[in-house]
């Protein structure tokens, strides 16, 4: 039997045509290097895998057979993105932004990427019809979202390029600024910024859940994040959580839950919601915003940052711990404490692993993103992360204190000290560098079985209510 036949033999499942999947097997295509060929030769390979996989029942009712067939068509239409890729991100990307001429957000280039090379990555429509169900009931048409994004990312031009697309300031924010300006304050619901003194105050306020992170807060809390950093009437911001309403900790401040574990576990959390968040405002916090013509750590004109208060009441779990190292300054109560339980989750906790042993060193790093190890902020190893603690009931005044001694040099020195800081720590290519294999790592993370058995088994997600 020839390799193709028994291929073919070991996937071909009960009532799926054998000769159907045997040309398949046989139809990957020659990459002859030349950009405008291979877009041409490659779609067909990966509409015939889609198409075959089409003929397979719903995730949820295959059989065995049918599963492992599934998953063998997907894997091999990867590796052939895969290839393409390697040979052709560059190209791809300089038309989808006029040879960089114009800056994409990841949200619209992966939509403009299905457009201009069908099969590469998932269409609007794929993912619109995936994400109408359960976590663990989808394919994964987004796993190829995190492949092209991981090789764009790898490119230096492109990939710096990307970084700054996102680094922008969101078209929104001009109007939402000049509401701030009028009212001094603006309002978006799971997300609000008020001038304190010489402080623009960003509040999370998700509050049913704890302040978690979810749809309903990623595009306020880039918005207002903007709008904190580019007031020009404020020198420093603060990002706080605001007071909840579960039962548990009804009527106190909580910083915040990271992600919200329910709506992850039934599919509501998009795979772009993690690249949109980390390349968006948490790398604002930590980066400042672009000007199109400038980056911020560019040294041929003036940066858009200011530096970054964090006070933490009650804890900082995942990605809200994850936040507190792109912090200037950390303010926490005595009670509150630091997690990353990603681990239990199943995902990458965002740019920790790149930037936690900075602070506490690689071992406290490991234990804390391996292990779940709880960091008490006011403990030998939580002051490697928090700057000062104070007592919870006192967290207002003690805000008001920091803000004034940090303002009271002015602004500049702060912000040139803060960057000059950064770059010698985490110059911009090696950020790049670090979201390359991130974007590819935690696509496949977020649509493997080992996240949805975690979050019924450390989570009982299967029981929770939206």
């Amino acid at each position: 039997m020839s390799p193709d036949a028994a291929a073919s033999a070991d996937l071909r499942p009960q009532g799926f045509d054998e000769h159907a999947v045997a040309a398949w097997l046989s139809a990957p295509p020659h990459l002859t290097g030349d950009y405008a060929e291979d877009r041409r030769r490659f779609p067909p390979y990966w509409n015939g895998c889609d198409d075959l996989i089409r003929r397979c029942p719903p995730k949820p009712q295959r059989s065995p057979a049918e599963a492992e067939m599934a998953q063998a068509l997907l894997a091999a239409a990867r590796e052939q993105r895969e290839r393409f890729l390697r040979a052709h991100v560059e190209a791809l990307y300089d038309e989808l932004t006029g040879d960089r001429a114009r800056f994409v957000r990841l949200e619209d280039l992966v939509l403009a990427a299905a457009a201009a090379v069908p099969g590469l990555v998932p269409t609007a429509l794929q993912v619109a019809a995936e994400a109408e169900l359960l976590q663990r009931d989808k394919d994964g048409v987004e796993i190829d979202q995190g492949i092209f994004i991981a090789h764009v990312l790898a490119s230096a031009t492109a990939g710096r390029h990307l970084c700054h697309a996102m680094l922008l300031p969101r078209a929104e924010t001009a109007d939402r600024l000049k509401e701030l300006d009028a009212n001094g304050s603006v309002d978006f619901g799971t997300v609000s910024v008020v001038r304190r003194g010489k402080a623009a105050v960003v509040t999370a306020t998700n509050a049913r859940f704890l302040n978690a992170e979810d749809n309903s807060t990623l595009d306020a809390m880039e918005i207002a994040v903007d709008i904190a950093i580019l007031d020009p009437k404020t020198d420093i911001a603060v990002l706080r959580g605001g007071v909840v309403e579960h039962p548990k900790y009804r009527g106190r401040r909580l910083f915040g839950a990271g992600i919200n574990l329910t709506q992850l576990y039934r599919g509501q959390i998009p795979y772009l919601w993690f690249l949109r968040r980390d390349l968006g405002f948490v790398h604002k916090f930590f980066r400042g915003v672009a000007r199109p013509e400038l980056l911020p750590d560019d040294v041929h004109g003036t940066a858009i940052e200011k530096p970054w208060i964090a006070a933490v009441d009650g804890f900082a779990i995942g990605g809200h711990c994850q936040i507190l190292l792109t912090m200037d300054y950390v303010l926490a109560a005595h009670d509150a404490f630091m997690t990353l339980p990603a681990r239990k989750e199943g995902i990458i906790p965002g740019a920790a692993n790149l930037r936690l042993p900075r602070f506490t060193g690689d071992r406290i790093a490991r234990q804390a993103i391996q292990y779940e190890r709880k960091l008490h902020c006011d403990s030998p190893e939580g002051r490697l992360i928090c700057d000062e603690i104070a007592p919870a009931g006192d967290m207002d005044r003690a805000l008001d204190r920091v803000i004034a001694g940090l303002t009271s040099s002015g602004a500049v020195s702060a912000t040139s000290n803060r960057r000059a800081l950064r770059i010698g720590a985490e110059p911009l290519d090696l950020f790049r560098q670090y979201f390359s294999a991130y974007a590819r790592d935690q696509a496949y993370c977020h649509f493997s079985p080992g996240l949805i058995a975690n979050l019924e088994r450390e989570w009982n997600a299967h029981n929770r209510k939206v």
